[in-house]
């Protein structure tokens, strides 16, 4: 706050000011006399609000300047719609509507026999025809809500002999296994803190206020074996995605707590030279199907797309590799072809290059603002980023590998850290075989629950247990 008369040698009469603008008017030009008028009318009213209000210099620049970012929305408002188009013509906004029955793909669905009427029989309205079966059924949804892990208790009766002592049980139902957790709980965990960020320990407090308890460390100990039993497709997936004419990359920072702890009992060694850890996301292509990989630890991305290159065949042509220019995401010890994002057209392109060299040569633009630090940006990476006009099948953008890495961000968002490494790596095994099945349409939980329930054949033939190849159950409504 200002004190009071801080300002008083710049308060003028109007005497004053008068004299003051005279002796201005004699030695400036009329455009400079007329800023100077201006603010010599602005100073008092400035100066009285200061006094009133205590003044930081955030409320002053605002004042002066007003807001420093502008909104999209006031410098480029949204058309007005044509007024002869009414308002219920014009397309709804994405998210909007109702969900079709055939997205329902995890529901399960009960098939519902008419109890009068079967092929061939007599109308109930008319003695002359006779009705057929429809190939689309009429459909009705009910919903129910549920704990994610659910549990069922049988209780066998029990006879004992009075003269013996002999007990008699009744023997355990098939349908309460031969385990007492399900394959399908490991399954549920997996998807619940991988697929969705739900940390072990959120799970469990929820778990325990519905009364169903399950601890985290038992949470771990389920969701292990799937882990193991997933690895062999996990290694199918690299070597395949190794092979693609197009491999996006990005990476972004994660903590690994032992690799901090040099004492612990589970930590790894790790380069001295190394300061950080990184969650890195390769996303390829095995034919037509994206493949989403995740390598968590110590190496940058450019470090991690090279160790999976390793498995590339000697014959095939480099890949395209879309990343940002960041030196560690580039590795000179194998041949790639870069690109990174979209311009429209060579003749904007080349209009484009003239003006900012323009800009740069001529010195129209700070070299060290903003702007001139993104002209000198696209200028040094120029060919990169127009290889899209020189090679066939470079894409636009890498927009794709930004969303996958946002699991990796929703992971480290919820549950802040990985405890070990060997827990980062189940970390990046279960993202990846998520989202190459949310990539592909699969149903992650029904993939990974095939996974659980047949070990063997996964580690016998891994390459036909794939996301968008794997045996699956027939449908029990027609999708159409």
């Amino acid at each position: 706050m200002s004190a009071p008369g801080q300002f008083a040698e710049l308060r003028l009469s109007e005497a004053q000011r008068a004299s003051f603008l005279e002796r201005v008017r004699a030695v400036v030009g009329a455009d400079d006399y007329g800023l100077i008028e201006g603010m010599s009318y602005a100073l008092p009213e400035l100066i009285e609000l200061i006094e009133q209000d205590p003044m930081t210099l955030r409320k002053l620049r605002l004042l002066l300047f007003g807001p420093k970012t502008e909104k999209t929305k006031q410098v480029c408002p949204p058309a007005a719609a044509p007024a002869s188009v009414p308002a219920s013509s014009q397309p709804k906004a994405k998210g909007h509507g109702r969900t079709k029955a055939r997205n329902y793909t995890g529901a399960r669905w009960v098939q519902v026999p008419h109890p009068e009427l079967q092929a061939g029989a007599r109308c109930p309205l008319c003695p002359h025809g006779t009705v057929r079966k429809q190939k689309s059924p009429a459909v009705v949804l009910r919903i129910v809500g549920a704990p994610p892990i659910s549990a069922t208790g049988y209780q066998m009766e029990r006879w004992r002999c009075d003269t013996c002592g002999e007990v008699f049980t009744a023997p355990t139902p098939s349908e309460a296994g031969s385990q007492k957790y399900a394959p399908s709980v490991g399954v549920t965990v997996a998807l619940l803190r991988y697929g969705s960020g739900m940390p072990h320990y959120r799970l469990a407090k929820l778990q325990q206020s519905l009364g169903v308890p399950l601890p985290a460390s038992t949470q771990w100990e389920v969701m292990q074996p799937l882990a193991q039993q997933a690895q062999p497709i996990l290694e199918e997936l690299i070597t395949q995605a190794a092979q693609s004419p197009l491999i996006h990359h990005d990476d972004t920072t994660r903590r690994i707590l032992d690799l901090r702890r040099p004492d612990s009992a589970t930590a790894v060694p790790m380069d001295p030279q190394r300061k950080g850890t990184f969650t890195t996301n390769l996303l390829a292509y095995v034919e037509d199907h994206p493949v989403a990989l995740y390598f968590t630890g110590w190496q940058h991305a450019g470090e991690n797309l090279a160790a999976v290159l390793r498995r590339r065949g000697a014959d095939l042509e480099p890949p395209i590799q879309m990343c940002d220019a960041l030196s560690r995401n580039l590795r000179a010890e194998f041949q790639s072809i870069l690109a990174h994002h979209q311009i429209h057209s060579q003749s904007v392109l080349e209009q484009l290059q003239a003006w900012m060299r323009e800009q740069i040569d001529g010195k129209l633009v700070e070299p060290n603002s903003g702007l001139g630090q993104a002209i000198g940006y696209m200028l040094r990476h120029w060919q990169p980023l127009t290889l899209f006009l020189r090679q066939p099948g470079a894409p636009l953008d890498n927009n794709l590998c930004e969303r996958a890495l946002k699991m990796a961000i929703l992971h480290r968002k919820n549950s802040l850290s990985y405890k070990t490494l060997n827990g980062a790596r189940t970390g990046d095994l279960f993202m990846g075989l998520i989202h190459t099945c949310r990539l592909n349409g699969a149903n992650p939980f029904d993939y990974l629950l095939a996974i659980a329930t047949h070990a063997e054949a996964v580690k016998l033939i891994p390459k036909t247990w794939l996301p968008w190849n794997y045996p699956k159950p027939p449908a029990s409504i027609d999708s159409s």
